[in-house]
């Protein structure tokens, strides 16, 4: 209340704004004294109920009604009890009890029950704060405090942060997406023991901002082609990315999906790059007439040329490519070309280019017996790889191999169904110099055939051997003819007698005539092979959890097993550093990376 004198010396009361208000809204001390009251006793009133509510049973209850009472005391006597044993074990009992000391009347249920009935204050009243005595007003929310006081808002939140540090941080679990990575690079392929190199990881990160990247710098060319693998796998190769992989000072460039370039981007390659002398450019469906156009045009000298899915360049072209540019090329690689390169094309291909030194043709599907017969001239070939899907007669790749099978490094021959122990008998007489050989998918070679080819054969021992899908195909007949086809038993073993020294990948998957006794003779755990690294024995129903773990003991620096439809391979320990993938269990990842002890096979 406030006093004001006025001019005739009058003294007058003058009222705040608050008094103002409460007045014009007809409320007045009294009534907010008188509603406090009412509301505090209605909270008291409504708290002893609660208290004899489950005590008291009505008349005329049913039975379903007397069970649900009896439930409801019988939990409300649990919480009473627990509450009651807490209470006991607070240092505020304690104290109560130390200065109560000697009263016969202190008992400590009836001392604890007082203190029980009084230590929770309803919601809308005021409390002193447990920890810090702050006065606050209590909420359905007010946490407890230690001793089992409540806590002001301030206090709850500290309590809470403190327990949250004090909880033990979960174990990380492991992000799917990366272990599904790690999973897709083993079936690619790629072993990896342990964390990534900083270089990888380098890499992997350019990978994933690919599109924030104006340049790569001087890297060098082998993490050019690093970052060309990764970028071509998640088909991001575009117009603008592919400027990333071209510098003057450069003389090679592999793009490994080419998918979304255009016949302009394949031009700037050579334009940018004037000496370049090595391309390798994969799923080129837009390299046409007029980018050799402009190679001849240029002159660019290249020795070294890969093209995949190029069906756009016409047989015209592909003769004036090989007649006016064809005397550089030491390498030449083209697959899967259904349109064009046909025989005719091809006999330009063997007159143009003379020095070649490696031919890979895989997938051409206009060539047969008369490329065969052309390819006799190439007399400097070192590596050579033929998957021809127009059928061929054997003598023609007979009297291929004789020509120039003495100088070969590399021979690879996919899917020549016809081909017959003729071949392979050609192959031992001619070849004395392969490290790499290939020979798959053929159902006429028998088992004799392969028994004669390493035999005494004259070559040095093979680090490459892949023999898969040598087999019977006769499904009336599961286990063969009497006289195996394809690679069985013998020829396993005559294999192993020879190359096993050195050998370091080894594919005989789908060689079914293979016995047992032939895989527990090579991998019975005393038998080493020092170099083998890579086994792949997919679809060898044969091969069981014991022949498995002899490969373990025979073979001191493997890393990668493939077994998929091995059946009887089940619960073995796989060493440390070793990846076995394909096992039949659909609830087990499908790549089991060994933890186990190495010594444990010894």
């Amino acid at each position: 209340m406030l006093y004001g004198l006025l001019a005739n010396g009058a003294v007058v009361k003058r009222q705040s704004a608050l008094t103002d208000y409460l007045a014009s809204n007809n409320i007045s001390a009294a009534q907010i004294a008188a509603d406090y009251d009412r509301r505090r006793r209605e909270a008291q009133q409504q708290a002893g109920q609660e208290i004899t509510a489950n005590g008291e049973n009505l008349e005329g209850e049913d039975e379903s009604e007397l069970q649900e009472t009896a439930a409801a005391k019988k939990k409300r006597k649990r919480q009473e009890e627990k509450a009651l044993a807490k209470i006991k074990e607070s240092k505020g009992f304690k104290r109560h009890k130390k200065l109560n000391e000697g009263d016969p009347d202190g008992d400590d249920d009836d001392v604890a029950w007082d203190m029980y009935a009084k230590k929770i204050p309803l919601p809308g009243q005021l409390e002193n704060c447990e920890l810090c005595e702050k006065r606050f007003t209590v909420t359905a929310y007010s946490k407890e405090g230690p001793e089992g006081g409540l806590l002001c808002t301030k206090c709850s939140k500290e309590q809470e942060a403190q327990r949250k540090k004090d909880q033990k941080p979960k174990k990380q679990s492991v992000i799917r997406g990366k272990a599904r990575q790690a999973q897709s690079n083993l079936l690619d392929g790629f072993v990896q023991n342990g964390s990534k190199s900083l270089q990888e990881l380098c890499i992997r990160t350019i990978a994933d901002n690919i599109h924030d990247v104006d340049e790569f710098g001087d890297l060098p060319q082998s993490l050019l082609k690093r970052l060309s693998q990764i970028l071509s796998k998640r088909r991001v190769v575009t117009s603008r990315t592919l400027d990333l992989f071209l510098r003057p000072d450069l003389d090679t460039v592999d793009i490994y999906d080419c998918g979304k370039l255009e016949v302009e981007d394949y031009i700037k390659m050579f334009s940018v790059i004037p000496k370049i002398q090595s391309i390798n450019v994969r799923n080129a469906g837009q390299f046409k007439d007029e980018v050799i156009d402009y190679i001849l045009e240029r002159e660019v000298p290249l020795k070294d040329v890969q093209l995949e899915a190029a069906n756009l360049v016409s047989n015209e072209k592909w003769v004036e490519f090989f007649e006016r540019g064809g005397y550089r090329f030491l390498s030449l690689k083209l697959s899967w070309l259904d349109y064009s390169l046909d025989d005719n094309a091809f006999m330009h291909l063997v007159q143009g280019c003379p020095n070649l030194q490696r031919l890979k043709l895989k997938k051409c599907f206009r060539l047969g017996d008369t490329a065969l017969g052309a390819l006799c001239a190439l007399k400097d070939l070192e590596h050579l790889s033929l998957h021809f899907p127009l059928p061929t007669s054997p003598t023609a790749l007979a009297q291929l191999i004789v020509y120039v099978g003495s100088n070969l490094r590399t021979l690879s021959l996919e899917s020549f169904n016809d081909a017959d122990d003729n071949v392979l008998s050609a192959i031992h007489s001619n070849c004395t110099h392969l490290k790499k050989f290939r020979f798959t998918e053929n159902d006429l070679c028998t088992d004799l055939g392969f028994v004669s080819l390493f035999t005494d054969w004259s070559n040095p021992p093979l680090t490459f051997i892949d023999l898969n899908s040598n087999r019977s195909i006769d499904c009336a007949d599961p286990d063969g003819p009497e006289q195996a086809i394809g690679l069985a038993s013998a020829g396993f073993l005559a294999l192993m007698v020879h190359s096993g020294s050195c050998i370091e990948h080894l594919d005989i998957s789908s060689c079914r005539h293979i016995e047992y006794s032939a895989f527990s003779d090579v991998f019975d755990g005393e038998k080493r092979y020092p170099s083998l690294k890579d086994i792949n024995v997919s679809f060898l129903t044969k091969v069981d959890t014991a022949i498995v773990a002899g490969m373990f003991r025979s073979c001191p620096l493997l890393v990668k097993v493939t077994a998929f439809g091995c059946s009887h391979v089940k619960d073995v320990v796989v060493p440390k550093g070793v990846a076995l993938i394909g096992l039949p269990n659909a609830q087990d990842s499908i790549v089991q990376e060994g933890n186990g002890d190495a010594d444990m096979w010894y």
